[in-house]
């Protein structure tokens, strides 16, 4: 199988910690080049993993030997150098969210479907094999019929020049980790969420949104209440209740890769601990987006529905007043 040759759009942390390695080891991909404004940032993080520098978004784009690209840039930058590189015909993992605009992640979709393209949203723990223990518990009948969700992903607060405390690049909560609770929720309920209520609120000196809340529901009634914020500590949570117990998972979203899960079933007939083995989420969410190059798949839908609830959220914050 010939790997998947990945060029990188930028030094982010992200790519640096997480990704960047998982690239270099997984055989699936190949870790070609990495690209930054500053050339010599650029040479410093490719002599790091062994790839090539690139001083230049727009240069990295421009070379043949490269089959697809990673975007870890801020939010607000992802419209621009995703659209760019699907139409210099490269593959595209872009990190969450793809963008803050629903019509502009339809128009991306698109415009990768049109070209015969995979643009994948870098949404990693719905890879996790976790969830989908999660989801043979429901489709089981574990906990009966499903009455409610609810999910939390909180985290410290964050030194002061973070650019997520940015609004010009799409800083705060909402578009940070309040995608994790918002991709959950459709995870395991589906489609057709309603928002019914949300709050946004900046944190004292802050221009973002660091604190929020949000009250979805599905159409045949069942209630999703979550909750995300920057400057807290930290909680990564869902529970899922039903007619006949509730199933809680914790280290949801970004557990390491040696972490060792451990689902909560309670029922009637007293409470079970169910032990998982460790799982890596990047290299998964890797494997996955390498796979949709080889076989000319990729799934659009969930993020098409994220970027609406997201949206839908902002704006009941804002009718509020809290937002």
């Amino acid at each position: 199988m010939t790997p998947l040759r990945i060029g990188v759009l930028g030094c982010a942390d992200i790519a640096r910690r997480r990704m960047m390695p998982a690239m270099r080891e997984l055989p699936a991909t190949e870790l070609t080049a990495v690209a930054s404004r500053d050339g010599a940032r650029a040479a410093e993080v490719a002599g790091e993993f062994g790839c090539r520098p690139v001083a230049g978004y727009d240069a990295l784009l421009a070379r043949d030997d490269i089959d697809a690209v990673y975007v870890p840039l801020p939010a607000a930058l992802h419209a621009r150098w995703v659209e760019s590189a699907l139409r210099a015909g490269k593959h595209v993992l872009a990190e969450k969210p793809l963008t803050t605009e629903p019509a502009r992640t339809r128009e991306l979709l698109v415009l990768a479907a049109e070209r015969g393209l995979v643009l994948m949203e870098n949404v990693m723990f719905v890879h996790h094999g976790q969830h989908a223990a999660v989801r043979k518990l429901l489709a089981d009948g574990a906990i009966g019929e499903l009455r409610s969700f609810q999910a939390t992903f909180t985290i410290p607060g964050l030194p002061d020049g973070d650019i997520r405390y940015r609004p010009e690049l799409g800083g705060g909560t909402l578009w940070d980790n309040g995608v994790y609770p918002v991709r959950a929720a459709l995870h395991f309920l589906g489609d057709g969420l309603r928002v019914i209520g949300a709050t946004l609120d900046a944190g004292p000196g802050r221009e973002v949104d660091t604190a929020g809340a949000a009250l979805l529901r599905t159409p045949d009634g069942v209630s999703a209440q979550l909750s995300f914020g920057l400057d807290h500590g930290y909680r990564s949570v869902y529970e899922i209740c039903g007619t006949r117990g509730r199933l809680t998972v914790d280290r949801a979203f970004t557990p390491p890769a040696d972490h060792t899960p451990v689902l909560r079933l309670e029922r009637g007939s007293g409470t079970e601990l169910i032990e998982l083995g460790a799982d890596d989420q990047v290299t998964a969410t890797l494997a996955a987006f390498a796979a949709a190059v080889r076989e000319g798949t990729a799934a659009g839908h969930e993020c098409l529905e994220q970027a609406r609830l997201l949206d839908d959220i902002r704006r009941s914050a804002s009718r509020s007043g809290r937002g």
